[in-house]
């Protein structure tokens, strides 16, 4: 495992120590973290699931299966069987594994993209391609091609036209398509639409997968509670595989996890959090100098002032901002940064005001 890269956010040590340097404190735009308190329905659920002293299941209980299932048709006009939903712990884990569990060679991921799907390539022994044009691989084998729609860190929304081709494109080679639909709810100026939407897929989820997680939906990120559907059999085979592994969601939090996807109201009034925050903080650093670039859905803001990612990462740096440099995805990211919008309503107002 020595062919794995050094964790990208241990080289924003220094510019956080000079972040932290600043009068008023850190405002800590560099990663997605959500702040803001676990709804009182999802709480009450875990607590009443404290007295769990048995084994949980890997296939989660029947009611969770269900709830995902009821969330996705309710909120994304998507039909999937209950007995294809798999809990996962966290999304983070599933796309750092399933090269692995596919037994991939050769994986496809986006220019600019999560570092961990270029990881799961590595940890699975598999060559991993960056690419936005699939065209351009011409007839060479593969064997998962990742899309991710919105974009982490772009924001970028991909419509149900591009899916289909990649799709279409995917399916003519046996290739499984991944889609990692974390943001899925977060549509601000265009609206997301999953995978396994009849649009994109025809009403067929034969070699596809959709990942989802609660972490930004429903501010449980410290749950590590996620799931991923779509083709039965595909999923038949990662859950044979999970129940080996122990891959067991604790039962408290499937508990937690069945609750919060039945609730829409605290996804909607956390929806409102973002965009209120996010409708202060884009019009700020556009007055500093800063270009956005896509963010049309998601929690970030894809930001340039036409200088190198690392240079514009030390200037909000001095003004005890902290944002992700652009390079950490690509390196067609260079001549940007990532700036999430989960702070607090404080924090993100210090951003406003410091940017001013």
């Amino acid at each position: 495992m020595n062919n794995l890269p050094d964790f990208p956010w241990d080289r924003l040590e220094p510019y956080k120590a000079r972040a932290l340097a600043h009068p008023g404190g850190i405002v800590d735009l560099s990663v997605g973290t959500p702040v803001d308190p676990v709804p009182a329905v999802v709480q009450e659920a875990l607590v009443a699931a404290a007295d769990s002293p048995g084994y949980p299941l890997t296939h989660g209980t029947p009611a969770l299966r269900e709830a995902a299932a009821g969330w996705l048709a309710r909120r994304h006009g998507v039909t999937v069987d209950p007995a294809a939903v798999l809990p996962l712990i966290g999304s983070k884990e599933f796309v750092a594994w399933l090269p692995t569990y596919l037994r991939s060679a050769h994986v496809v991921l986006p220019e600019l993209a999560y570092p961990t799907y270029d990881v799961g390539a590595r940890l699975a022994g598999a060559r991993a391609s960056a690419t936005d044009g699939l065209l351009a691989l011409g007839p060479e084998r593969v064997d998962l091609v990742w899309v991710n729609s919105p974009s982490n860190p772009t924001g970028r929304v991909l419509p149900a036209e591009h899916l289909r081709k990649v799709v279409a494109w995917a399916r003519e080679r046996g290739a499984v398509v991944a889609s990692d639909e974390c943001y899925l709810e977060l549509g601000w100026e265009e609206q997301p639409i999953s995978v396994l939407h009849p649009d994109v897929c025809d009403g067929s989820h034969e070699g596809l997968l959709a990942v989802h997680s609660l972490s930004k939906r429903s501010n449980l990120a410290g749950y590590r509670a996620g799931f991923v559907t779509g083709d039965p059999v595909l999923v038949k085979r990662l859950l044979e595989i999970r129940k080996h592994a122990g891959m067991l969601m604790p039962a408290p939090v499937q508990a937690a996890m069945t609750a919060a996807l039945a609730d829409d109201a605290h996804a909607d009034e956390q929806r409102e959090r973002y965009a209120a925050r996010r409708a202060i903080l884009r019009p700020a650093l556009e007055k500093a100098g800063w270009r956005v670039d896509h963010s049309t859905a998601g929690l970030y803001l894809w930001a340039s002032n036409g200088e190198d990612c690392w240079q514009q990462v030390g200037q909000l740096a001095d003004l005890g901002i902290l944002a992700a440099p652009g390079d950490f995805y690509g390196v067609a990211g260079r001549s940007h940064i990532r700036i999430a919008v989960t702070a607090t309503d404080e924090r993100i107002s210090a951003a406003v005001s410091r940017l001013q």
